[in-house]
């Protein structure tokens, strides 16, 4: 596979007594070496923030890829996710599992390759946000 994964991935993972949360990845592909950023909604209750920024890196060799996410800052319960997977024969999914470090907590994960560029996904949010 020589596809490029860089660009925009909307995903979605399968937590445990949480459910499916939704996540938006920017993924950089650097000759196999993966870098990029990820945000989310943060799912449990009394969490303290709305939403979860982590980093991104891995590589991807083959229909292969694995990743680890950080997030910044850590704490809240989260600090960081291993992720492996494969990439389809086209390059506009990356599905496989997630597990936490030194826990038996893990699930399911689907990250597919958005249709809009980082550019229209920014200019669409912000007219979603409420006017001051």
């Amino acid at each position: 596979m020589t596809n490029d994964l860089t660009g925009v991935w909307d995903g979605t993972y399968i937590q445990p007594s949480v459910g499916m949360v939704t996540f938006l990845t920017t993924l950089i592909d650097s000759g196999g070496a993966l870098g990029g950023s990820v945000t989310e909604p943060c799912m449990t209750s009394g969490c303290p923030v709305s939403t979860h920024n982590a980093s991104i890196a891995g590589q991807r060799s083959g229909s292969a890829v694995s990743f680890i996410k950080r997030y910044e800052p850590p704490g809240y319960g989260y600090n960081k996710v291993f992720y492996e997977g494969a990439v389809n024969a086209d390059a506009t999914e990356i599905s496989g599992r997630w597990r936490l470090p030194g826990a038996t907590l893990s699930g399911t994960f689907l990250m597919v390759r958005s249709t809009k560029t980082a550019q229209s996904i920014a200019t669409e949010e912000r007219t979603k946000e409420p006017v001051r």
